[in-house]
């Protein structure tokens, strides 16, 4: 089943596969310093897989299945008036298949204080230019530049596993800003975690279902 988490563009992407080695390269690759921020896998949720984890953690990209009951939370939802704070970084999502990114994008858009980027690079320019954009604004802005779609490109045919469009999965991002958890995302639910932390600044990934 195709992913229903495009609007307004016709445009789809191959998904990113939740594999952290792939989103390490993606990121270092954009600007993200290599000994600032990193991804790993989480095995699951005990305390002690939990304690593999290394922390601080600062986000977490969450990969879900889509199913029946997420879609009815994904339409109420649609119908819920939100608002986004002036310190939150978030876009919409217009791309087919663009979650991946885009959760990345979340979970590095709202640490840009706890973390150094490249001067110069893709991330460094990008969130300076959509700074003062709203999330609509900022997903067009995403939508036409080049050179995030081929380094998307060469992220989602680097995975383990065959790089198809028609997928049935989700990726959502939750962020601490301000001491406040949010998650980012046009729908609710989701299972494959990121963490980022703080000693060498990590990111961790983590499978599951609901």
């Amino acid at each position: 089943m195709a992913s229903p988490y495009r609007t307004q563009s016709a445009k789809r992407w191959l998904p990113l596969e939740a594999n952290p080695d792939v989103m390490n390269q993606f990121l270092w690759g954009l600007g993200l310093q290599e000994d600032e921020a990193e991804c790993y896998d989480v095995y699951g949720l005990d305390g002690e897989l939990l304690e593999m984890v290394p922390k601080p953690v600062l986000a977490v990209l969450f990969l879900y299945p889509l199913t029946p009951k997420s879609e009815e939370e994904r339409m109420m939802q649609l119908n819920e008036k939100q608002e986004t704070k002036d310190n939150v970084y978030f876009m919409k999502q217009t791309v087919g298949n663009a979650c991946g990114t885009i959760g990345l994008l979340h979970a590095v858009g709202n640490i840009t204080s706890e973390i150094k980027l490249v001067d110069g690079s893709f991330l460094d320019r990008f969130f300076k230019s959509t700074a003062s954009m709203d999330p609509l604004e900022r997903a067009a802005f995403l939508e036409n530049d080049n050179e995030m779609e081929v380094a998307h490109s060469v992220a989602a045919t680097a995975g383990d596993t065959e790089a198809s469009d028609d997928v049935d999965t989700h990726f959502i991002c939750y962020a601490c800003v301000d001491g406040i958890h949010l998650f980012l995302s046009l729908s609710l639910f989701s299972c494959s975690f990121l963490f980022f932390h703080l000693e060498k600044r990590s990111i961790v990934t983590c499978r599951g279902t609901i």
